[in-house]
């Protein structure tokens, strides 16, 4: 083992940078040269990479983003090229594979989520040495406990909702805020249990508009003149469907969500004639600097993803099992998403003291 590569794949979140620094740190007091991939897969593909020394990643814990750059446009199996002035989707995997033999690496350290793992085993199928390390904000990968960047996402939601009951109390008004989750309502549920919501709305729980009004209705006639709505991007009515933003087919996944809150505030205006305002969070949830916890875990997953790949453990992605940082093969990884049920503590905290999820089943 002389030379080790590093990108981050998928969507950018707090956190990348202190898995960055995790692994280039004894890479380097193990003799090992890092090569740092730009725009993740996209640079792998089209051969842009930097070399990392320790006065590159000197510095970078606390740093949002990636140093590296990242993309969710860059699947090599699913690559983007213009033809006639039309979009076609080509195989570009073999470049990758080229690349990959041509800087001379002995192993990759691919970080993101399900699409980054996913597109890992397909690769460690083809003969790269390939060891995963697990992002994403919406924490809905089944083969690890937790994924940073999750801790620091529910943080900036909490915060978010804390400003909004301000505002909603002192104007008497219903808020509803719209954060991130397509399938996975983790950053809903503990972001709005952190917040004090009084309704929370997730994909797994398609809900009822008549719950969601008669909670309304009955707060204002208890004399709380105001109520918080946190709803996912992904959640949606019992019969109804998710609300597309925008298809891109230039992404592995086409679709992308937005707009629920702005439905659900003019569905309680229209139908408890409360006045009532949204705001979508966005971005917000993925930028900034990374929660203690978040650097805390991004730091363990980083060194043993090194410590994976310098015993030649590969086609394996790190995880967080109970208190320990652990192993699993990557297709065991990605075979399960892990979504939220009834029967999890933080949905029976909720209910417990008093949380609306839209349906009457809960």
């Amino acid at each position: 083992m002389r030379r080790v590569g590093i990108l981050t794949g998928g969507g950018d979140c707090p956190g990348l940078n202190a898995v960055i620094r995790g692994v280039a740190k004894p890479a380097h007091d193990n003799g090992l040269s890092v090569l740092g991939i730009l725009d993740g897969f996209e640079g792998l593909v089209e051969g842009r990479a930097i070399e990392l020394y320790n006065k590159d990643v000197s510095g970078i814990l606390a740093s949002g983003g990636t140093i590296l750059g990242s993309s969710n446009k860059g699947d090599p199996f699913h690559w983007p090229e213009k033809s006639n002035g039309d979009i076609i989707i080509t195989d570009k995997s073999k470049d990758a594979m080229k690349y990959y033999d041509a800087w001379g690496l002995d192993a990759l350290i691919a970080i993101g989520g399900d699409g980054t793992m996913n597109i890992a085993k397909r690769l460690s199928d083809m003969g790269m040495n390939i060891v995963g390390v697990p992002k994403t904000i919406d924490n809905d990968l089944e083969a690890t406990d937790q994924t940073f960047g999750h801790d620091s996402a529910v943080y900036v939601v909490s915060e978010a909702l804390d400003r909004l009951h301000t505002t909603a109390s002192s104007h008497h008004r219903v808020m509803v805020i719209e954060v991130m989750g397509r399938y996975a309502g983790w950053i809903a549920l503990n972001g709005g249990l952190a917040g004090g919501a009084d309704i929370i709305l997730l994909p797994e729980f398609p809900f009822e508009w008549d719950a969601v009004f008669e909670r309304v209705l009955k707060r204002n006639m208890m004399g709380k003149k105001f109520s918080i709505v946190c709803v996912a991007e992904g959640a949606k009515p019992k019969d109804g469907e998710m609300i597309v933003k925008k298809v891109d087919k230039k992404r592995t996944d086409p679709i992308q969500l937005g707009g629920i809150a702005e439905v659900v505030a003019q569905k309680i205006s229209d139908n408890t004639g409360l006045e009532t305002r949204y705001t979508v969070l966005g971005h917000l949830q993925r930028g900034g600097s990374p929660t203690p916890y978040d650097r805390i875990l991004s730091t363990k997953f980083g060194t043993t993803a090194i410590k994976l790949a310098i015993k030649k453990k590969f086609g394996r992605m790190v995880a967080l099992k109970g208190n320990e940082i652990v192993s699993v093969k990557i297709e065991d990884a990605i075979a399960n998403q892990k979504l939220v049920k009834p029967d999890d503590q933080a949905v029976e905290a909720a209910i417990a003291i008093g949380v609306c999820f839209g349906t009457k089943n809960l």
